[in-house]
């Protein structure tokens, strides 16, 4: 069924509208742009509550959106992946009172900076490699999902609905750097309660017996469970994963990771840096709506699946179930106005990480001798990282496009920054407790790491069956994995890997001191 023919000119009047008003909100508050500390830091004027505002932007993104619902829909799906909001509000709590003291002790631009400053300029070197293999990893998958909502409302081919998403981010970026790209994400912000509220309101409205049909429904499908205390080694939404393992990948997420740390360098002082950081635990009442949505579908489209009228698309792929929803019942320019907060919300990540992934590779090249003189020119080459980056993490999200359909997309993104999460923290944490680390041991923990989440996690298996390199069978037995139903299942959830890779990484750094 072609479902872009829902989609009207006036829908797409609206969602002009609202890109074009996001654009010119940016520009008009993108403030002077004449160095690279206004590009990256802001000039460090930015008020906490719109920084706050742009990391839960930036962390909802399409994913959440569009994944959340899809996952709650899917069978078996269920509110245990609202338990790992345990470990993120430790952990930003933690990231608020500790790192972002050393943070502003002196100007720095990232993290990597810090470690750095540490640990000298090749764990700096390490530390921001680390970080271009995650975000192209992670932001990738984000840039997939929300193009899937394009995919619905036009007839345009998948890659294309990608290179769009990739151009709009580009811009927004190069139009003002970070100044733009939080304020963007404030207005991103306001329209994901907005629309995500709306929505869910429409659909329990929308039942014969509203709210006690959603609450039935959805209660004795098992789609409000939200604890689970299983000890099983493969199941990653449990209780135990949530309050062991999740604090560990937040810390990195938050604290280490570019893509978030960034914002806390925007803020005018240390207090409001910490302030930010702590107040954008208010993401998880997000999270919560996109569950609750989730549930509220699957109450919805019950009466089509006992007629076996469901559409078909929803069974090869659960996360099209909110798109599709919205162009099929929802008003003209309604559904326009909440399409667009989707865009957004890929925009939004997308522009956050070029700008992430721009300021660590000049930061490699940067001295501090040449800030002064080199202005312009640095802030040139700035805004070309911006373009290349963009094109390639566009080009990897069509890659990833293979992979559709085979993984979850929420638990593929989760994955894809696995890789990186514990190393990253590792590194941190020797800077901040034992300088005399050499790069060299870092590096190594790093590859270590790295193997074991490789060894843990189907993804490159997957990707090496998909292009007739390996086997299944021989994916099987190179790895710690598991069939069934035919599909490859780890036996350990990758999430374990994270407090473990963050020793790894630290522990083997430990090996390869400086002398005093």
């Amino acid at each position: 069924m072609e479902f872009h023919t829902y989609f009207t000119t006036l829908d797409w009047f609206v969602v002009g509208g609202y890109l074009l008003a996001t654009t010119l909100v940016g520009h008009f508050l993108k403030g002077k742009q004449s160095t690279i500390k206004d590009f990256f830091l802001g000039g460090r004027s930015l008020p906490w509550l719109a920084v706050s505002g742009s990391i839960i932007a930036t962390e909802i993104s399409g994913v959440t959106f569009i994944g959340v619902p899809g996952m709650v829909y899917a069978a078996g799906g269920n509110f245990t992946y609202l338990q790992w909001g345990i470990g993120s509000i430790i952990a930003r709590v933690i990231v608020g009172i500790f790192f972002v003291r050393v943070f502003y002790q002196r100007e720095i631009y990232s993290p990597y900076d810090y470690m750095g400053n540490q640990l000298g300029e090749g764990a700096k070197r390490l530390a921001t490699l680390i970080f271009q293999i995650g975000g192209i990893l992670g932001q990738s998958v984000r840039v997939l999902v929300a193009a899937l909502t394009l995919k619905v409302v036009t007839p345009l081919e998948f890659n294309e609905c990608i290179w769009i998403i990739g151009l709009f981010a580009v811009l927004w970026t190069l139009m003002g750097g970070m100044r733009t790209v939080i304020w963007t994400d404030v207005m991103q912000f306001f329209l994901f309660v907005g629309a995500g509220l709306l929505s869910f309101i429409w659909i329990i409205s929308s039942l014969e017996n509203g709210w006690s049909e959603f609450v039935q429904v959805s209660g004795e499908a098992g789609k409000f469970n939200l604890f689970n205390l299983t000890q099983d080694p493969a199941v990653g939404f449990t209780l135990w994963v949530a309050i062991i393992a999740v604090p560990f990948q937040n810390l990195s997420a938050f604290g280490v990771d570019q893509l978030n740390a960034q914002r806390m360098f925007c803020c005018r002082n240390e207090g409001d840096a910490r302030k930010a950081m702590i107040t954008s635990s208010a993401a998880l009442l997000l999270t919560t709506l996109m569950l609750l949505i989730g549930a509220a579908l699957f109450a919805y489209y019950e009466p089509f699946r006992n007629a076996g009228t469901e559409p078909a698309i929803f069974s090869e792929d659960s996360n099209f179930i909110f798109p599709v929803w919205i162009v099929t019942e929802l008003p003209v320019g309604l559904r326009g106005l909440i399409l667009a907060g989707i865009f957004a919300a890929a925009i939004s990540s997308l522009d956050s990480i070029l700008a992430a992934l721009s300021q660590t590779t000049i930061s490699l090249f940067r001295s501090q001798k040449s800030d002064q003189a080199n202005m312009s020119r640095q802030l040139t080459q700035s805004r070309l990282l911006v373009i290349f980056w963009g094109i390639t993490l566009s080009a990897f999200a069509i890659e990833l496009d293979s992979l559709r359909g085979k993984v979850n997309v929420v638990v593929l993104a989760f994955g894809m920054i696995s890789y990186t999460t514990g190393p990253m923290l590792g590194m941190f944490l020797a800077a901040l407790f034992s300088p005399r680390v050499q790069a060299k041991g870092l590096a190594l923990g790093f590859l270590f790491s790295f193997a074991l989440v490789a060894y843990l996690r189907p993804d490159f298996y997957l990707i090496l069956i998909n292009y007739d390199i390996i086997s299944q069978e021989q994916a099987l037995q190179w790895s710690g994995l598991k069939e069934v139903d035919g599909k490859l299942k780890p036996t350990i959830h990758t999430a374990w890997a994270w407090p473990v890779t963050v020793f790894i990484t630290w522990g083997t750094g430990l090996c390869f001191l400086r002398k005093k």
